[in-house]
């Protein structure tokens, strides 16, 4: 019935009746804009990209406008109050960066082959050193005068990985000069410690293998100091006659007089472009200049000679700087972020290891320089003369390197690595199953820490790619381990490569493809990469303990006689991968160690 009551067509044009209708005024035409949102028109890109209302109250603070202001103007109590209306009515807009972030961890893969071939040209000394350790085989089934010469080695290994980890750590600072200090008074340290153990196990009935270990142990220090200073294409170039000869030596008979010579000039000129490169701080002086150099070697690096040295060059700043009157350090300056919420304090004149938030770097290293030296803290008067109380000296103490007790670490690493290796080339000769030296095996892991140490920094590289990519923990950790087997997987295909690339070149060293010795190869190289791994995050202690355990339980099966060498390298290398995985594990998985 009620189709009947309505008229056709009464509501066909309803829609188009109403759309027509004007809009309703929310306010009248005399009114006027409301402030807050001329306000957030004019703040909106900054606004936009804010990511917390307090980040958008510390803009309106540093624009100098007062609670007062804002009360008679905007009708909201303070800041934090505008700031949270800002914030609820601007979209959230994070835009990309203009250009992609800087990598610090990015490095040339051509100068770290540089330093893998670096490390193993000077193998081919042995070659032209043959007619000194020439002689019927010792009681290990040795050529004469092998072991005295590994022993120094060994020696060698040990100390110069302790006096880089030293060096190192005074290059991290900043102070180039203490660096030269430290490598000035502990290479020729070195060198004669190893002379020494080289001639302890030789004894004087053989005159030639300690005079060639005492040779390899200058040219360890001097090679070091290169290395350490970034000189590595002098030492190739200092090494070029030495692998003239020995090429020449293995297609043509050379002279031991031609043999010699050519040992002596690459050794006397490597030794001279290390001496070169420490001889600014042999020129030291002035007052406690002599003492100086010992000074970066005693615990915490002392500095009480007058002078400290600046964070970027090394050059001796006047002791006044970042001092009280009476000699002592004055308390740290207190630096206040944008919203006058966030201190932080440090060691006056002297830079810390890690740089706080919005503190400014220098050169191309990025040393943290530090915050205005010698300042009071606002609001506080500077300590008195000849008291900086214990805090004053516990931040003063972190600026410098450890005590010679975290050095320990770095050289029982050095000095494990060497016993794995060793064991890798030897093993077979030293148990009696086998009549020649795995050198391709030696050889191959020396040149493969050239890849090992590039595939370190695209590690470094790609966790950072992931803490800013990475929205969870999670994900982090998903990315950062995909990156890690991707570089682990990557030095071993490298590993493998130059293994079977060495032994077909190799003469007489079919047997260093085996199924059993290269997978044990294989197990070492992963042992050797995520220990370095480890180091590069400062985790030392954990993997020299694996490494060195490792080298002890190998060398007492060795020892003992305790199954078939290669088969007992594979059940512990493969244990101390395990190991070093977990540890690996363990340290990376939290997103602060990448920091």
């Amino acid at each position: 019935m009620s189709d009947t009551l309505r008229p056709p067509g009464a509501f066909e044009d309803v829609e188009d009746t109403l759309a027509a209708l004007p809009a309703q005024r929310r306010s009248p035409s005399w009114a006027r804009p409301d402030p807050i949102d001329e306000l957030a028109d004019r703040m909106a890109e900054f606004v936009a990209a804010a990511v917390h209302p307090d980040e958008v109250a510390a803009a309106l603070e540093s624009d100098g406008m007062s609670d007062g202001q804002i009360r008679e103007r905007y009708g909201v109590r303070n800041s934090f109050a505008l700031a949270e209306e800002l914030y609820g009515r601007v979209a959230r807009n994070h835009p990309e960066p203009a250009e992609p972030p800087h990598d610090p961890w990015r490095i040339g893969l051509l100068g770290c082959l540089l330093r893998g071939i670096v490390f193993a040209l000077p193998g081919l000394g042995h070659v032209l050193a043959a007619p000194l350790l020439a002689g019927p085989r010792d009681g290990f089934g040795l050529p004469s005068g092998t072991v005295p010469m590994l022993a120094g080695a060994l020696c060698g290994w040990t100390w110069n990985q302790g006096l880089a980890h030293r060096a190192y750590t005074w290059l991290g600072l900043g102070d180039r000069a203490a660096a030269r200090r430290v490598l000035l008074v502990g290479t020729p340290a070195g060198a004669l410690l190893g002379s020494l153990v080289a001639l302890a196990v030789a004894g004087p009935a053989r005159p030639g293998a300690v005079v060639f270990a005492a040779g390899q142990s200058a040219y360890l220090g001097a090679a070091t100091v290169l290395l350490v200073m970034g000189r590595e294409r002098l030492l190739l170039a200092a090494l070029a006659p030495v692998t003239a000869g020995a090429v020449v030596a293995v297609l043509h008979p050379v002279p031991d007089l031609a043999r010699t010579a050519l040992l002596l000039v690459s050794l006397a000129a490597v030794a001279l472009l290390g001496l070169r490169e420490v001889a600014p701080a042999a020129r030291e002086s002035g007052e406690g200049g002599r003492r100086s150099l010992l000074a970066a070697l005693l615990p915490y690096g002392s500095r009480r000679h007058g002078a400290e040295t600046t964070g970027r060059t090394g050059v001796p700043r006047p002791a006044s700087v970042g001092l009280s009157a009476g000699g002592k350090r004055t308390a740290a300056p207190r630096r206040r972020g944008a919203a006058g919420r966030i201190g932080v304090r440090r060691a006056a004149g002297s830079p810390p290891h890690t740089p706080p938030r919005g503190a400014g770097t220098s050169g191309r290293t990025g040393v943290p320089r530090p915050a205005s030296a010698g300042r009071p803290a606002r609001g506080k008067r500077p300590s008195p003369p000849g008291r900086i109380g214990v805090a004053g000296r516990l931040r003063a103490r972190r600026s410098t390197p450890r005590r010679t007790a975290g050095t320990l670490p770095y050289a029982l690493f050095g000095l494990g690595s060497g016993v794995l290796v060793l064991h890798a080339a030897l093993g077979d000769v030293l148990a009696g199953a086998g009549t020649t030296v795995a050198a391709p095996a030696a050889v191959a892991l020396t040149l493969s820490m050239g890849p090992a140490e590039w595939l370190l920094y695209r590690f470094r590289s790609g966790s950072l790619a992931g803490l800013r990519a990475g929205g969870s923990a999670r994900a982090f950790r998903r990315v950062t381990g995909g990156v890690l087997v991707r570089c682990l997987a990557a030095y071993l295909t490298a590993l493998l490569a130059l293994t079977v690339g060495t032994s077909a070149l190799w003469p007489h060293a079919t047997a260093s493809t085996d199924a059993v010795r290269l997978a044990g190869l294989l197990l070492l190289g992963a042992v050797l990469w995520t220990g370095l791994l480890l180091q590069s995050f400062g985790a030392v202690t954990g993997t020299a303990v694996v490494v060195c355990a490792a080298a002890l339980v190998q060398t007492e099966a060795l020892v003992t006689r305790v199954g078939d060498p290669n088969r007992v390298a594979l059940l512990v290398h493969g244990t101390a991968a395990v190991a070093q995985t977990v540890l690996v594990c363990t340290r990376l998985r939290r997103a602060t160690a990448h920091r």
